[in-house]
């Protein structure tokens, strides 16, 4: 019996020391990621919209159109929570707000965790998440995903919880909420609501007792977590209904003018739609995979093995490696947990509705025109907590096999500590990297300032910092390859990216017996910023004459007002 009782409290005191080494390891990873946040915002979404209307909203006094700008018509629910901080002048914040929601999907992964598998699964699945490449990425950006992804799991454990509590009303009723509000923080989102809605039936139907069972309630509960759903995302639909005749707009924008348009021909419908993921679903899956067989030259082997490599071949800003990085462990871990016998039915029956999902999500998404790990996020608190079922059944298959032996029990601790460790480490050096890519040392010290960061990373700051400083706040400026990044512009902007098949020199070219300076002033436009490099080879490849038609526009760079970085700011001739 002592011998039992001294077993037992080794047991607890060893659990014990790992659990306080584990709450260690995540406090490191959090502050980590704070110190990599704690930089201005330089990345690109979150300067073309993410601050950029919450900005213009402040300054209107509200929310309002912006038709020049098609993301202001997207669902804004955190880029309304950041305009508290914009308006107190602190942009660093709303990345913040931003990882903050990481934080608490990881919370909601250890909730469901600790519950089923115990505390220390539950702390190694939140800080597996919050190590992952992709969640520390965004948790240090001004985007939205990391909303999109806690509204997204907090619906999808809601679900099983509701089916765990005898279908009480409430937690389907929370889950639609939530649903909803994923769809309000990013049109992703409608894919949440699309596999989320199918699979309320399914999982009162497999959940409910032989007596219990009904096609009828079935039905009925997915319609009551629809109307729920729409409830919470009403607003925005409301918004852009109002404003368009679009409920969705950008989104299928063509299909809705024939509605309520029905005697437009069909050459009148729009083509210059902002691409999205909903859009890009319902067309051609193949466009995907042609692109990159022409742009990467991708073997049919290649092409098959693709959802394998989003989880290997991952790398940042390169979208022939999905612009974002996973983690091999996310899917080697998922695929053991169903390797490995289940504990009770009802383990058994979530691992596959968490499966399911993840499976519905990720090839709804897949079949795309742009590939990107950041559209597929929603699905990796799935696989976190597949991959500790995964990790804690090898656990317990290997302890099983010892039959007590103490030296083959240390030697299966040390096993799943090692591949523990592993896991953890992989997604550590990204993080140490990031310490390179990122910088925040030298401007969390105050070795240098806000302008010379930015700067840094935005080679255009400075020539927009001088466009500030000598132009009033209506001044109107053409932008030609600013990436339509204007949060940092104090001015007027109107972006220009003559390479494509609209714009102001595409229209100027209809019309060639138009004076271009005539053109451009009856814009109100007074001055020009550009970028030199890309300005240059666009009016390299121009037609001879149409070179000699927009001459006269380029006769001022020659004696800019401001160059620097590679691009140069000068005022338009006001004679012909």
């Amino acid at each position: 019996m002592r011998t039992a009782d001294s077993a037992h409290s080794s047991s607890t005191s060893t659990e014990k020391y790992v659990l306080w080494g584990l709450l260690a390891i995540l406090a490191l990873l959090v502050a980590a990621t704070v110190i990599l946040a704690s930089v201005p915002p330089v990345d690109r979404d979150a300067l073309t919209h993410h601050l950029f209307v919450p900005k213009l909203w402040l300054q209107h006094g509200g929310i309002y159109e912006i038709p020049e700008i098609p993301f202001s018509y997207y669902p804004m629910n955190l880029d309304l929570l950041y305009t508290i901080p914009l308006y107190f002048g602190n942009d660093i914040i709303p990345k913040y707000i931003h990882y903050l929601f990481a934080l608490l999907t990881a919370w909601l992964i250890h909730r469901y965790l600790n519950k089923r598998l115990g505390n220390v699964f539950g702390l190694l699945g939140a800080i597996f998440f919050l190590s992952i490449p992709i969640i520390v990425k965004l948790s240090i950006t001004v985007y939205v995903d990391l909303g999109l992804v806690f509204f997204t799991t907090a619906s999808l454990l809601l679900l099983l919880q509701w089916a765990e509590k005898d279908f009480q009303l409430r937690y389907l009723l929370l889950a639609g909420l939530c649903c909803g509000l994923a769809a309000g923080t990013k049109y992703n989102g409608l894919i949440s609501i699309f596999a989320l809605t199918i699979f309320v039936p399914i999982i009162y139907q497999r959940s409910a007792g032989k007596d219990q069972q009904s096609n009828g309630k079935a039905l009925l509960y997915g319609m009551i977590f629809t109307v729920a759903t729409f409830v919470a995302f009403s607003p925005w639909l409301i918004r852009n209904y109002v404003w368009t005749g679009n409920p969705i707009y950008p989104l299928h924008n063509s299909l809705f003018q024939k509605i309520q348009q029905p005697t437009v021909a069909a050459s009148q419908s729009t083509t210059d739609e902002a691409p999205s993921a909903l859009q890009q679903i319902t067309s051609n899956g193949s466009g995907a995979f042609a692109s990159r067989k022409i742009l990467y030259h991708e073997t049919w082997w290649q092409a098959l093995l693709l959802p394998v490599r989003f989880f290997i071949e991952g790398q940042d800003d390169n979208p022939q490696f999905f612009d974002g990085k996973l983690t091999p462990f996310l899917l080697v871990l998922s695929i053991m947990a169903f390797l490995l016998k289940p504990s009770s039915s009802q383990e058994s029956r979530e691992k596959k509705i968490l499966l399911s999902f993840a499976l519905l999500y990720f090839f709804l998404t897949f079949f795309q025109q742009v590939l990107r790990i950041r559209y597929i996020v929603p699905i990796v608190p799935p696989l976190v907590i597949l991959s500790m079922y995964g990790l804690r059944g090898l656990n317990d298959t290997l302890i099983r096999r010892t039959g007590g032996n103490n030296v083959k029990t240390t030697t299966t601790a040390m096993i799943v500590t090692g591949i523990s460790c592993l896991m953890v480490g992989y997604n550590t050096q990204y993080i140490v990297n990031q310490f390179s890519t990122v910088a925040p040392l030298p401007y969390v010290r105050g070795k240098i300032s806000r302008d010379q960061y930015i700067t840094a990373y935005r080679p255009e700051y400075a020539a927009i910092q001088y466009t500030n400083s000598v132009l009033p706040s209506d001044a109107k400026v053409l932008c030609i390859f600013l990436g339509n990044r204007g949060y940092y512009m104090d001015f007027q902007p109107v972006f220009e990216q003559p390479f494509g098949p609209s714009g102001l020199f595409s229209e100027f070219f209809k019309n060639e017996h138009q004076d271009i300076l005539e053109y451009i002033r009856e814009k109100g436009i007074s001055h020009v910023l550009m970028r030199d490099d890309l300005t240059a080879q666009w009016f390299k490849q121009l037609r001879n004459n149409d070179k000699l038609l927009i001459a006269p526009f380029f006769q001022n760079s020659s004696n800019p007002l401001f160059q620097k970085n590679g691009h140069t700011f000068f005022q338009l001739s006001l004679k012909n």
